[in-house]
């Protein structure tokens, strides 16, 4: 995935279908990147309203662009900026469900608030309102311009009522009946094609109904296969990766499972043909239920670890340390994250100390980072794919804060390009179970070295932790955690041999940057030499600070 030039050139070319002069080489990208989604349609929104005029791509201003390298982002993910119809708007405003769901995120609800789904696609290109794809292409250079990449949405499932194949080829559609119609009415819809009124299934997933505002495309059909590719390729032009909106929904085994047809493999085929012009664009699949790997070995780039996510959400320290065994290759071709459009906000999914201390596992292992808009900030109330308006919240100082110090700890080499590693906790003195719920790490590389630690678990814990720091031996070393104040001096030989040990409150964390110690600081007794302390002590135990 990441593209060959090591840094990038200052030469400029034009862009053969725009004639916008785009930037010839983009920094090269590390191997962990981190990746901020943004709704374009509630943006141009907000620009709307400061501006009291519309608001199209173009007027994104270069200061966003510019704070998103500040924060140390290399990827943009505009959500929403393809062509939708007036079916599918009408469907998301006529839905009595959708309805109470958009009026109870979205005090004071207009029509106009509701703009119809971002996946209810009717073509994959700028709509006019938007600035059309040469506005795209502009903010794509400034982008370029900046070091960063776009990324842009392709849903292979299925198009918007109202795309033009509904007429001109349905075909490539899954075809119902009268009969299902009347069985099924939530799953197919009666639509008007060139050849009269047809019966189409919505798009869906085997566990769910249907989608009301979409058409399932038929991959049973090789004509269907084939649009799509042309699709796909008509995506790919106008930035460079695209995250497949529930990818593994046509994948052989689920066309199958979902409607009973046989289906050859779409993805090797669709993404060789654009890696055929451009060896360096990124796939990204939206996956579940165990797909990752089978995405991945068709050709994606990258695949979403919803696995740590369900992990982290139900508190489950053990099954993260777990999940975390597979090998730092594959994890490095995951996408890890705390919310995204589909799932609650962070800030309301986790209690703010289990929010934190999940933060610290999923942006801290290998991978890319996906942030999401307003997550930085702890908003609170989730914005909807089908809305162009989101409720007004103020930044809460607490979170903010905290993220911006992650974020400045995600911008070092070592997290960006390093070494990663599972360390493995042990018992700090017999009978006490706390250290089960520990997962430590080690990230090494660029000539610095982190340990990071989380008791990912509702009580105190201790353990100890051994390192594998060969420099470490005979001397010693400097903890200064990059994410509070603490700072800790210990023998270096120890934490080699019995380990460090540790003694954390309920989802506590640190990460640590070792370095050597400054001469003259003394190294405290440890209070892991006391075996006798049982029960486990109530009160928290940390570490002695040594004051610089």
């Amino acid at each position: 995935m990441n593209p060959t030039s090591a840094k990038r050139q200052s030469v400029a070319l034009p862009d053969a279908t725009t004639g916008v002069t785009m930037p010839a080489g983009l920094p090269r990208l590390p191997p962990f990147p981190s990746l901020f989604q943004l709704n374009t349609r509630v943006r141009l929104r907000e620009i709307e309203a400061a501006l009291g005029r519309s608001a199209t791509l173009d007027d994104i201003p270069d200061a966003d662009l510019d704070q998103l390298r500040t924060q140390g982002f290399d990827w943009l993910y505009l959500l929403g900026v393809w062509s939708t119809g007036a079916a599918g708007r009408e469907a998301s405003r006529s839905n009595p469900d959708w309805r109470r769901e958009f009026e109870a995120l979205l005090p004071g609800l207009e029509d106009r608030d509701i703009c119809g789904s971002s996946f209810a696609v009717t073509a994959y290109a700028v709509p006019p309102a938007l600035g059309g794809n040469a506005a795209l292409e502009r903010l794509r250079r400034r982008l370029g311009l900046r070091g960063l990449r776009l990324m842009l949405d392709f849903v292979p499932n299925h198009t918007g009522l109202d795309h033009p194949w509904a007429w001109d080829r349905p075909d490539l559609f899954v075809h119902g009946d009268r009969t299902l119609l009347d069985r099924e009415p939530g799953n197919y819809t009666l639509v008007q094609t060139a050849q009269g009124p047809t019966v189409l299934a919505h798009g869906r997933d085997p566990y769910f109904p249907g989608w009301p505002d979409t058409l399932q495309l038929d991959y049973a059909n090789p004509a269907t296969r084939e649009a799509m590719r042309g699709e796909l390729l008509a995506a790919a032009a106008l930035c460079d990766g695209l995250r497949c909106d529930m990818a593994m929904l046509v994948l052989p085994d689920v066309v199958r499972r979902t409607w009973g047809t046989t289906a050859e493999p779409f993805w090797p085929g669709a993404i060789g043909a654009v890696r055929a012009r451009r060896g360096d664009f990124a796939f990204m699949a939206e996956v579940y239920w165990g797909l990752e790997a089978t995405l991945l070995q068709q050709g994606f780039d990258l695949a979403y670890d919803k696995t740590l996510y369900d992990l982290a959400v139900n508190q489950n320290g053990r099954g993260v340390r777990e999940h975390l065994r597979a090998s730092p290759s594959h994890q490095g071709h995951l996408v890890r994250f705390l919310e995204n459009h589909d799932e609650p906000r962070a800030a309301t999914a986790f209690p703010w100390d289990v929010h934190q201390a999940a933060a610290v596992l999923t942006y801290l292992t290998p991978g890319l980072r996906l942030f999401h808009q307003g997550q930085i900030w702890g908003r609170r109330v989730r914005a909807s794919i089908h809305l162009n308006r989101v409720a007004e919240e103020d930044a809460d100082a607490a979170v903010s804060g905290f993220y911006h110090r992650l974020l400045d700890v995600l911008k070092r080499p070592v997290v960006r390009e390093g070494h990663w590693r599972l360390l493995e906790p042990y018992e700090a003195w017999q009978g006490n179970p706390t250290w089960d719920g520990f997962v430590p790490f080690a990230w090494d590389g660029t000539g610095e070295r982190l340990l990071g630690v989380v008791n990912f678990q509702p009580t105190q814990g201790q353990c100890y932790v051994r390192l594998s720091f060969a420099e470490l031996a005979g001397r010693s070393c400097e903890l200064g955690d990059l994410l509070g104040p603490s700072r800790y001096i210990r023998d270096g030989d120890d934490m080699l041999g019995r380990g460090l040990y540790l003694d954390l409150p309920a989802w506590g964390f640190h990460l640590f940057s070792l370095g050597p110690a400054t001469p003259g600081d003394v190294i405290p007794t440890d209070p892991g030499f006391d075996r006798s302390r049982q029960p486990v002590p109530k009160r928290v135990l940390n570490v002695r600070t040594v004051k610089a």
